[in-house]
């Protein structure tokens, strides 16, 4: 591998690894089967599927079509806890880079002097034949450079995200050459596992994309059914090309014949479908709802991890009051984050974990390493938080509103507490719940209100400080706008010495948590479960970004142990 100075980093070490076909033998003994139906309430299940065609910039796409279109990489299930690996592979998108391997890539490195990426594809993995749309035919070079040229030029782009690649070329039918107008630290995720950069062959756009009938890949299934409200239907793929190692043997995956993604709006209903079979795994549970389920089905198995999305009150800082700094500081104050912690999640948080995840070793600093300015926006001082608003001009205080998403159980609960802390130094909210077609409408066309309660997913080191924070950024609900903020951002990019984008990234986050233009608020931990029938599973969420297919075609149901239990 080319680097600059000849020096490899660590941290980017993924730039010259070469992945073969699956790494490892798994730790399972048992053998697999085949046959059933894989029914999931995934950690979206509220949500229906936002689009079916990747240039429409959907931040779902990976996860509703990621059973159908693949990426050039994507996780190395092999490194999992359950087969003695160290990664349980939860984050929402950032990936250890000793733990990625290639998807339709089969070897791929990054070349210098000029900037280049290069990847070799996998011969003979095959789009099925979609009547209507294709016929069946061979995955190419030329289908990669079509689908990354309609990412680049869709109108629907997020700024910036791929602008450090000038062309996207095909050398022969297996090789691609990405050319960069210079080098980026982020280029492998980005290029290689992130949200959009499925590849989609052309004559899905030219049936319509957008049309969920028309969906194909190269994936281990295929969409073959969509009822918006109720379900995601995929169906088996028999021609597909990958295994699954399982004893030192490989069998050819996906086992299951069908997958079910649900949709179920209301929480109660999701508890109720788990208890009585009709869900084989939960992703995503509150504790309190995770202890009823070990009072009332105590044969469910669980696993617990810290949310990936960071939950805050943004304030629009190009909006009265929110334009000073010291009424921002003044909210975070205001607000017993503590007691949030103890009472109300009842200690399952954690007080500080945003804007950088904890799992981001070398990025993340925990609130005791920060100085004071940050630590007492995490410190309940409501006696400063009403001095700082008499210095500010609002000595009676002011209302505001503030949108939260009615799809957001959490949110929708957590929003009259803060109310009610803001209420004791003056400060009065108006609550307006919104369905989330409209709440994420508001944030992208940056009509949302002076405040908006949200969720926003940590992503990865970069990422985390660049989209909330960056100018005119889609997920910059509070539209912040700092040139001097932005070139920081931006100048991460170049930087090849894992220590000093380390050193960097740890300085911006301290930067922008004491300009606060977030309440930011203790992120709550979640339980997934799942029936011990539901076996090559120990609670793994994410394979890529926000993209659980991968996991899923590894599972296999024991029908016979399902039966026995009465389902």
């Amino acid at each position: 591998m080319a680097t600059r100075d000849g020096k490899i980093s660590a941290a980017f070490v993924l730039a010259g690894l070469l992945s073969l076909a699956p790494a490892g033998a798994s730790a399972q003994t048992e053998k697999p089967q085949y046959g059933g139906t894989l029914n999931v309430a995934t950690v979206y299940v509220t949500l229906n599927a936002l689009s079916w065609d990747p240039v429409d910039w959907s931040w779902k796409i990976s996860h509703d079509a990621g059973l159908t279109y693949e990426h050039l990489f994507a996780a190395d299930l092999s490194k999992a806890v359950r087969n003695g690996g160290r990664y349980r592979f939860v984050a929402d998108a950032w990936l250890p880079p000793d733990a990625i391997r290639g998807e339709l890539a089969e070897t791929w490195r990054f070349l210098e002097n000029p900037p280049r990426a290069q990847i070799k594809l996998r011969k003979g993995i095959m789009f099925p034949e979609k009547p209507g749309v294709m016929a069946a035919r061979e995955l190419t070079a030329d289908d990669v450079v079509y689908s990354f040229h309609r990412l680049l030029k869709s109108a629907k782009r997020i700024p910036v995200y791929l602008d450090f690649i000038d062309e996207v070329e095909a050398v022969d039918k297996y090789t691609v050459l990405f050319k960069l107008n210079q080098y980026h630290s982020e280029w492998a995720f980005r290029i290689g596992y992130d949200w959009f950069s499925v590849i989609v062959p052309h004559e899905v756009t030219e049936a319509g994309a957008g049309n969920w009938k028309n969906v194909n890949g190269t994936g281990p299934f295929a969409l073959t059914d969509y009822v918006q409200g109720n379900s995601s239907t995929f169906t088996r793929n028999p021609n597909y090309w990958d295994k699954e190692v399982v004893g030192g043997q490989a069998f050819s995956i996906p086992f299951v014949d069908k997958v079910v993604y649900r949709t179920i709006k209301e929480f109660a209903a999701t508890l109720a479908a788990l208890r009585t079979g009709k869900l084989d795994i939960l992703e995503s549970i509150r504790k309190a709802g995770a202890d009823d389920l070990k009072k009332t089905v105590p044969q469910l198995r669980y696993s617990r991890f810290l949310s990936t999305w960071g939950s805050f009150l943004a304030m629009r800082v190009d909006t009265k009051p929110f334009d000073d700094v010291r009424v921002r500081r003044a909210l975070n104050m205001a607000i017993n984050k503590q007691e949030i912690v103890a009472q109300y999640y009842g200690g399952d948080a954690e007080l500080f974990a945003y804007p950088q995840h904890p799992e981001f070793v070398g990025y993340y600093e925990p609130l005791d390493a920060m100085p004071a300015a940050v630590k007492e926006l995490f410190t309940y001082d409501p006696d400063k938080a009403k001095k700082l608003l008499v210095d500010s001009g609002y000595p009676d205080g002011f209302t505001f509103k503030v949108q939260v998403c009615s799809c957001n159980a959490d949110h929708m609960d957590l929003l009259p507490l803060l109310a009610s802390y803001l209420e004791k130094v003056g400060v009065r909210i108006e609550i307006q719940p919104m369905e989330y077609g409209a709440f994420f409408s508001a944030m992208t066309t940056k009509t949302n209100a002076p405040g908006y309660l949200m969720a926003s997913g940590h992503n990865s080191p970069i990422i985390s400080v660049g989209k909330n924070f960056q100018t005119r950024q889609v997920w910059n609900p509070s539209q912040y706008s700092d040139p001097e903020f932005d070139k920081k951002v931006l100048a991460l990019r170049g930087e090849t010495d894992e220590r000093k984008l380390q050193a960097e990234i740890k300085a911006l986050t301290r930067e922008i948590l004491e300009k606060a233009p977030y309440v930011w608020l203790p992120i709550p931990y979640y339980y997934t479960a799942w029936w011990p029938w539901v076996k090559n599973y120990n609670g793994e969420l994410r394979a890529g970004a926000d993209r659980p297919g991968p996991i899923h075609a590894r599972i296999w149901i024991d029908q016979e142990m399902k039966k026995k239990m009465g389902f």
